[in-house]
This record gives C-alpha cells, structure tokens and sequence, in this order.
C-alpha cells in the first residue's frame, strides 16, 4: 500500500506554484503539478524526478467543471489519492474600473475563485475518505484593495471566504483549510507588471522593497516554507487562518 501523501498545486509549470510542487515533493509528497499547458509542467516534474521525488504533469484549465473531475480523477490513478491541494492559478487582468470590461472580469473570477472552488470540491471526497486533509489558498495583499485591481482585488477577498468556510465545514473530517496572502513576490507576473508601467524589474523590485519593513522583496520560496507548514502534520490545529507573507503587517 502506498503510504506516500499526495498533493495537487495548481498553476504550477513557474512561480510561486512550482516553487510551491518542489517544496513538497523535498516534504516527501508524491505532487501532482498542473496548469494550462501539460508540456509547460514537465520541466518542473523532471526537476522533482531528478531530485528523488515522484510528480505527475496534469494539463487543465482549473475553470472547466469535467476537466478539472477528469483531471482529479487521473491523479487519484495515477499518483494515488490527493490529500493535499494549493490551490495557486491566477491571472490578472489589471486595469482601472472605468475601463475594465465584463470580460476581464469574469476571466479572473473564473480562475481565481470558480477554479478553486471545482478543485476543492473534486478533492474534498478524498480528504474526507481519508479522514485528513489539507487545502492551502493563495489569496494576496490585494484582498484589501489595490488600485487597478477591482477584479483581481474581489477575487483575492472572496477566497478568503472561501477558507473560512471550507475551515468550518470540512474541520470535523481532519481537514484544515488556510489562505496564504503574498505581499510583492519576484515571478514572471510582477515582471510582466513591471513592463506594463514602463520600468525596470531591478527598479520595479528596489521600489517595492522601501516600502516592505524587511527592505527586500520576496521571493517564491517564502511563500513555498509557508505552504509546507499549513499542509503538514503540526498544522492540524491551525485552521481558517489568513497568513499575510508579505514582510511586514497589513492592515
């Protein structure tokens, strides 16, 4: 019998989300790494191989409700029942209310919360089944509010609802549910971000850190320690908990 626990990250081919698979494959989890694009996810699969571990590339867009009980369903096959879910995929679709469209909207909606809403439903059963359960979700410094992000700002604060209620429903299976917010982390989207307002990532970054009380930016292995902590055995009594990972209080 397999005794391996096994964890699904979701928007995991970069970033925080494969800094996040790679961290718990190194805590011994069989990780099964998805996104968008399956080929996109082998890299970080292949790096989880060569180090020992043992992962699964999954393609699926995490908004599509037979896709993502599809996906679930061969990950159970696959790599044995999932136990653990971080729930990461994220967009944004940045731009001031009076110019973003419906479009923009529902599209981060759609990932953000309806995708983290379908993967946690297609898991639960297991978690429940298996009397233990840890699901992590990303929500962000944003929940609080940030110019240009209506959307994405809505989305963050609604999983933080999420949790909170996952917490209350599901804590008499074993299962714990806790959001993580991130504050300002250097991927490829605050890059992009970056480029969007015309400046350099070195100064995009040198700005961000005056006003972080650590003085330096982070990175997606802080937030990949923080996952670790929420999805293992010592955090069974902590649960419905937002954690902002971001180098000082938020409000």
């Amino acid at each position: 019998m397999n005794t391996t626990r096994t964890a699904v990250v979701t928007g995991a081919a970069r970033g925080i989300g494969a800094a996040v698979a790679k961290r718990l494959a190194a805590d011994g989890l069989s990780v099964a790494v998805i996104d968008l694009d399956e080929e996109a996810c082998k890299p970080v699969v292949e790096e989880i191989e060569a180090a020992g571990g043992r992962a699964l590339a999954v393609g699926v867009d995490v908004a599509d409700e037979p896709g993502v009980q599809g996906a679930v369903d061969r990950i159970a096959r696959e790599l044995g029942a999932p136990t653990v879910l971080v729930n990461n995929a994220g967009i944004t679709r940045d731009n001031l209310l009076f110019k973003m469209t419906a479009d923009d909207w529902d599209a981060v909606m759609n990932v953000h919360l309806r995708g983290s809403f379908l993967m946690t439903r297609a898991v639960q059963g297991h978690m429940t089944e298996a009397g233990w359960g840890r699901i992590v979700n990303l929500s962000s410094t944003s929940a609080l509010g940030n110019r240009g992000q209506a959307n994405y700002s809505a989305a963050k604060a609604g999983i933080q609802g999420l949790t909170k209620t996952l917490a209350i429903e599901l804590g008499r299976f074993g299962v714990t549910a806790n959001a993580i917010a991130p504050g300002f982390i250097e991927t490829e989207m605050t890059a992009e971000t970056a480029r969007r307002i015309g400046m350099t990532f070195d100064e995009f970054k040198a700005a961000a850190a005056m006003q972080i009380p650590v003085a330096r930016t982070g990175r997606p292995e802080d937030i990949a320690h923080a996952v670790s902590f929420f999805a293992g055995e010592g955090a069974g009594f902590v649960s419905g908990q937002v954690l902002y990972v971001a180098g000082g209080p938020q409000d």
